[in-house]
């Protein structure tokens, strides 16, 4: 039975800068910290994506987030559970907007990027494994303050709300708590049928390094479905790097 997380947020930490606040809450974790801990920054120097990949977060602008989920228990949905919270915990807090989760943990507003999450996790006993739930989400980034390069492919729920909206990191923290709290627990056919509602690259034309194919979907264990040379494959998300036909959705 997965032991229930009522909360997260307490305790809470925050910084006005640091690395990297997925680097943070690994420390806490390893002396000993409470499951539900969250670590926030301001602006981190080093935050991190998949693949070693960077993340862009505009000081003060961002939700930079690490949550510390403890015990992990069995949690095999976890990656697709995580970016449902944040869909929901967007809309909650920019009215309009509607977010689809490019696989596997990529959340989208129309074919742009809005938040990023990384999960870190120490396997382990019932009580001693854990996973830092590491979230970027762009909540007040104004479309001019976004880097050269990601221009076309990134856009906040500011960009996203038009102009008048009013939008602050703090709701979207309390938001993402309450958010992340229901869907880390939740039955794994409610998080594979909401997350293939939210699924932005069913039916669409996708490449990675072995191949090419039209996604189906996911099975039942979270991987993605692809239709390649006329048969099925199934693809693990350690294993790709996935490039979409859309130019704008990489």
């Amino acid at each position: 039975m997965v032991p229930a997380v009522t909360e997260f947020g307490r305790p809470h930490r925050h910084h006005s800068q640091t690395d990297s606040t997925n680097a943070r809450a690994r420390e806490l974790a390893l002396t000993g910290a409470p499951g539900g801990l969250v670590v926030t920054a301001s602006e981190q120097r080093a935050g991190r994506g998949r693949q070693g990949r960077t993340w862009f977060g505009a000081a003060g602008s961002s939700l930079l987030y690490s949550a510390l989920l403890r015990p992990l228990g069995e949690r095999p949905l976890l990656p697709l559970a995580v970016p449902l919270a944040v869909c929901e915990a967007a809309e909650e807090i920019a009215s309009g907007v509607s977010c689809g989760v490019k696989w596997p943990n990529d959340v989208w507003v129309g074919h742009r990027k809005i938040a990023g999450i990384l999960i870190e996790s120490r396997p382990g006993g019932v009580e001693d494994s854990w996973a830092v739930i590491g979230i970027g989400l762009n909540v007040a980034v104004r479309r001019k303050d976004f880097p050269p390069e990601l221009a076309e492919t990134a856009t906040s729920l500011l960009a996203e709300s038009g102009e008048g909206a009013v939008l602050d990191v703090g709701d979207s923290l309390v938001a993402l708590n309450r958010a992340l709290g229901r869907w880390v627990d939740a039955p794994p056919q409610r998080v594979l049928a909401a997350f293939r509602e939210r699924d932005v690259l069913a039916g669409r034309a996708v490449a990675w390094a072995r191949g090419e194919g039209i996604v189906a979907g996911i099975d039942d264990s979270g991987h993605l479905l692809v239709d390649a040379a006329g048969k099925r494959v199934a693809l693990g998300a350690g294993e790709v790097n996935l490039r979409t036909a859309d130019p704008h959705a990489s």
